[in-house]
């Protein structure tokens, strides 16, 4: 995973072993060069939003800020995603058929796959704190909901429309509401580094 930091929304949390650019580039690239997949462009104006943190003159900021806040809006409007800034995203992250994504975590690994209609959260207006990690490898099925302070483990496999609410070992399967273990992922994660988990 990016690691155990919280982003506090006041400095630049993204990867910091590449260039905003060479990132968008991976970004892009991850999705197959399709310019306009909405799963691209919610990356970008994540990617912009911290970029923007790195500019310590506030009133440069200012206007980069508007910005964002605006194109973070209609990134929720018109593609469906919603993921704040302050989520700590790894590398080559796929958001995969767009809409009715809602990615409140506290951080995602690299090479994740996300479907649609899928949640992170917190547990529920009672339980405020707390929010997934979700590791490096991991391929998330469609409908997907997975809340609290819960760890998906590296490599783990979510089923479409699981529901998870406790930690998840790495390297296995589960679905269901609640979700449980269905047994070991098929094959290893192949990460798009080129390493395998």
């Amino acid at each position: 995973m990016a690691g155990t930091t919280e982003n506090p929304g006041s400095e630049n949390m993204n990867p910091r072993d590449i260039g905003f650019w060479a990132l968008v580039a991976e970004d892009l690239a991850t999705h197959q060069g399709r310019l306009f997949a909405q799963g691209f462009w919610a990356l970008f104006w994540h990617r912009f939003g911290n970029w923007r943190m790195g500019v310590r003159i506030k009133p440069l900021r200012i206007p980069l800020t508007l910005i964002y806040r605006v194109m973070h809006k209609m990134t929720q409007w018109l593609c469906g995603i919603d993921l704040p800034y302050t989520v700590i995203v790894g590398r080559r992250v796929t958001l995969e058929h767009f809409g009715g994504m809602i990615l409140i975590a506290h951080e995602i690994g690299d090479d994740v796959t996300i479907r649609q209609n899928t949640t992170f959260g917190i547990l529920g207006p009672e339980v405020p704190f707390g929010r997934p990690k979700i590791g490096r490898g991991v391929q998330i099925g469609t409908g997907a909901v997975i809340v609290g302070d819960v760890t998906i483990g590296e490599g783990a496999r979510i089923g479409a429309n699981a529901v998870v609410l406790q930690d998840v070992p790495p390297g296995v399967s589960v679905g269901g509401v609640p979700a449980r273990v269905l047994g070991k992922a098929s094959a290893p994660p192949v990460l798009r580094d080129g390493t395998h988990d």
